[in-house]
């Protein structure tokens, strides 16, 4: 039976496996959702956080808010793109993790996001969790721990 317990995947913290946020694609929320769309299309995401001038966490947006916040009855009213804000379209309900948070609690997260937003405790954006960062470590832990146990075993 597997079993995670005071093992060293429990000590590994958010901040060990976070991007930095001077690595992380980003927008402000005074930008218009034509300069978001943009960047979404040039790094090839379908989602990047939303901050503030003042780099503190605000939400995130996608390539899906922006499509749908310029769908009409009867065409793409793709004039909208320039005249509406990312602030008026972007999610601002999104869970957040601190950098000294868990591995677990950032498995947690992640189940249901791609990636999650690392803030400190001011709400200054310090980077992001991704769903394969923890993959990653996981299957790291599990191939040293239980899969060469198997094998020696075996």
């Amino acid at each position: 039976m597997l079993s995670i317990q005071s093992t060293e995947i429990q000590q590994t913290k958010v901040k060990d496996l976070m991007i930095h946020a001077e690595k992380v694609a980003n927008v402000q929320s005074q930008n218009p959702l034509e300069h978001a769309l943009l960047v979404l299309v040039k790094t090839g995401y379908s989602a990047v956080p939303v901050l503030d001038s003042d780099f503190h966490f605000e939400g995130v947006i996608s390539k899906t808010m922006i499509i749908e916040s310029i769908l009409g009855i009867e065409r793409i009213e793709v004039e909208k793109l320039s005249n509406l804000r990312v602030k008026s379209v972007m999610e601002k309900e999104f869970p957040t993790l601190n950098k000294e948070d868990g591995f677990m609690q950032g498995l947690k997260v992640v189940v249901d996001h791609p990636f999650v937003c690392v803030v400190d405790e001011d709400g200054y954006f310090d980077g992001i969790l991704t769903r394969r960062a923890i993959l990653k470590r996981l299957n790291q832990y599990l191939h040293e721990n239980f899969y060469q146990n198997e094998q020696s075993q075996g």
